[in-house]
């Protein structure tokens, strides 16, 4: 019997069930999921679903995608709770710093960066099982999801349906309906495309996920996918991976003002003062990956990134002073000597 999986061709003996060719691919159920057919194969049929001539077998996993604690806060914005938490999609978030798992030297360091973060939320991307290799080390091995919230994303899908496809294998792989979607436009800028990010957003909400948004800093966009029902609202401070910092302010700050779900920066983080600058505008945390990973020194960038995203949140509830255009002494004129 011919199949095809993972878009190479493999031959057996038949007949056997789902479950029968991943104990001969030596794959561990809980860890992937699979698609025949186009069709995600519930992890409960796997016993009986049988593999046919000529099947199309899709099976994947998750891979790396993407000091002392501050004081409890009261908070009234979007994306706060009484004790200052961040809550997401019902989820409650300690930490207002969302890490990516990808482009670290290897998993060791990965694990030991995410946890100098203090991030308790972490994105995953969803990539094809080596068959080769099933026994290669998982991310799962390092970054345990029952201790970090898994968000699993869309990274590197270019039209709707991909996406749409993508993130239900992640469901059926982990469980997860909180996700992270992105749409991008192109491979130079990797900036979103819009059209197709808001037909994803709308089959993805119309399916029970609570979607959380990679957008453009547009807005009248933002605003769109809040009205179709994104749980969270995250556009770009500069295109990903660049480490420009946050181009434009303004727009951030006009989509925190009209948002009632949590507001996001993702992407475009260079180092710390980037993030604090993301918080003191407003926003409710900030996302990012190759700031820290790729760093001279991951684990104390993670560090720093902590710091920042957690004075910048501080300044924010705080007030900055109004700006001036001349001196005012900081000391009483009176009674000069």
């Amino acid at each position: 019997m011919d199949v095809v999986i993972n878009g190479d061709p493999h031959s057996f003996t038949g007949p056997l069930t789902v479950h029968d060719l991943l104990s001969r691919l030596d794959l561990d159920p809980r860890k992937i999921a699979v698609e025949r057919n186009l069709e995600i194969v519930p992890r409960s049929t796997y016993a009986e679903m049988l593999v046919e001539e000529g099947d199309l077998l899709e099976i994947v996993h998750f891979i790396g995608g993407g000091a002392p604690e501050a004081p409890a806060l009261v908070s009234t914005d979007n994306g706060g709770q009484a004790d200052g938490t961040l809550v997401v999609g019902g989820h409650r978030l300690s930490s207002r710093l969302i890490v990516g798992t990808g482009k670290y030297r290897d998993f060791e360091e990965t694990a030991t960066a995410i946890e100098a973060s203090g991030a308790d939320m972490v994105t995953v991307a969803v990539r094809r099982v080596n068959i080769i290799d099933p026994n290669a080390p998982m991310l799962m091995d390092y970054v345990d999801p029952k201790k970090y919230t898994y968000l699993p994303n869309t990274a590197g899908c270019f039209t709707a349906q991909d996406a749409v496809r993508t993130l239900r294998l992640a469901r059926e792989a982990g469980g997860w309906s909180l996700v992270k979607l992105e749409v991008l436009g192109e491979e130079k800028t990797l900036y979103p495309n819009m059209v197709e990010t808001l037909e994803a957003a709308e089959a993805l909400i119309a399916d029970g996920f609570q979607v959380m948004v990679y957008c453009s800093d547009d807005p009248i966009m933002a605003k769109r996918l809040e009205e179709l029902g994104c749980v969270a609202i995250m556009p770009l401070a500069a295109p990903i991976g660049s480490g420009l910092g946050i181009q434009n302010p303004v727009n951030i700050r006009l989509i925190i003002e009209q948002s009632s779900v949590p507001v996001i920066v993702d992407a475009g983080v260079g180092t710390a003062s980037d993030a604090a600058i993301a918080m003191e505008l407003g926003c409710d945390g900030v996302l990012m990956n190759t700031a820290i990973a790729h760093a001279k020194d991951p684990v104390t960038m993670a560090c720093a990134m902590k710091a920042a995203v957690e004075a910048g949140r501080l300044a924010y509830l705080a007030g900055r002073m109004g700006k001036k255009l001349y001196a005012d002494p900081s000391s009483p004129l009176a009674g000069l000597i």
